[in-house]
């Protein structure tokens, strides 16, 4: 349960009840919509994700109620700015509503900037342990993902220079745009020195989530991820998606695979009928608490 409480004003302090949840290592910081939440929503989830003054979090999502969907998602990265979409944490609001007693359904719809998407709850003794989310179709046009690029319809391992290092790039957007680099060993260098000059480049109008990528077999990737607004994060669903159709488009896997990220395994499946992505990972509660504000 999460509520904004005025009455500490006069005391030099505002109180804000939150729940910390993660999916995958990707953590962020819950607030219940359905009640009274602070206006100042970006400037909260950059004192709130400080790992030291704050409560430490890669962000801020609020659950709100819905006209068109069963609930809606506005989500916030660590440094305030307004995200269109996050997997994981679609996943753990899907277990925060069932577990908190918002719904009793084990489908339930939810509305992003990214569009509506569809949470399939895994409910073992009475809690939600799983969350299967229809991530949409996978948007591979240049203008929409967006990225500059020389090619008319879609930029599969097209080579681009930024700051005289070349990058073969694969760009998808899924609800926001994602550049997958595959490599041969992923290491610090490359996600924590070329990911921040990758997601500024100006091929990125909008800047882009940068995933660096090592095949391990036709079922298996390993990917780090360095997020667009936050820095490297632990896991990143809609990366997690975005490699897995990059990995199908350049040949690489089929199209059900396990993407091994630094906090756990997402599996990924690119239906081929309905041009579907279906995400499958964890979400688990952490913690509930109340963050001063002074």
């Amino acid at each position: 349960m999460s509520t904004y409480n005025d009455k500490s004003a006069s005391a030099g302090k505002r109180e804000v009840r939150f729940s910390k949840m993660h999916g995958a290592g990707n953590d962020y910081i819950y607030l219940n919509g359905f009640e009274a939440i602070p206006e100042d929503l970006s400037k909260l989830a950059v004192e709130v994700s400080d790992r030291h003054f704050g409560v430490g979090s890669d962000g801020l999502v609020v659950i709100c109620p819905s006209d068109v969907a069963d609930f809606r998602m506005r989500m916030y990265n660590s440094d305030g700015s307004e995200a269109e979409m996050c997997g994981n944490a679609s996943r753990c609001i899907g277990k925060y509503v069932y577990d908190r007693g918002l719904t009793d359904k084990t489908e339930v719809t939810l509305e992003t900037l990214a569009g509506i998407k569809v949470l399939k709850l895994h409910v073992e003794n009475g809690e939600v342990t799983e969350v299967t989310v229809d991530m949409g179709e996978p948007e591979l046009r240049p203008d929409r993902v967006p990225v500059v690029s020389t090619s008319a319809d879609r930029m599969i391992n097209e080579r681009i220079t930024v700051n005289n290092t070349e990058y073969d790039i694969t760009a998808v957007s899924m609800g926001n745009p994602h550049a997958v680099v595959f490599v041969n060993e992923i290491t610090d260098e490359q996600v924590l020195g070329r990911g921040p000059e990758l997601e500024r480049a100006e091929v990125f109008p909008r800047k882009a989530n940068i995933e660096f990528a090592r095949v391990v077999d036709r079922g298996h990737v390993e990917m780090r991820v360095w997020e667009r607004g936050t820095g490297e994060t632990l896991a990143c669903g809609t990366g997690a998606c975005a490699t897995a159709v990059a990995a199908v488009l350049n040949g690489h896997t089929d199209r059900e695979v396990d993407i091994v990220l630094r906090g756990g395994t997402l599996h990924i499946r690119w239906d081929e009928a309905t041009n579907h992505v279906m995400m499958t990972g964890p979400a688990r509660f952490v913690c509930d608490g109340t963050f001063y504000r002074y």
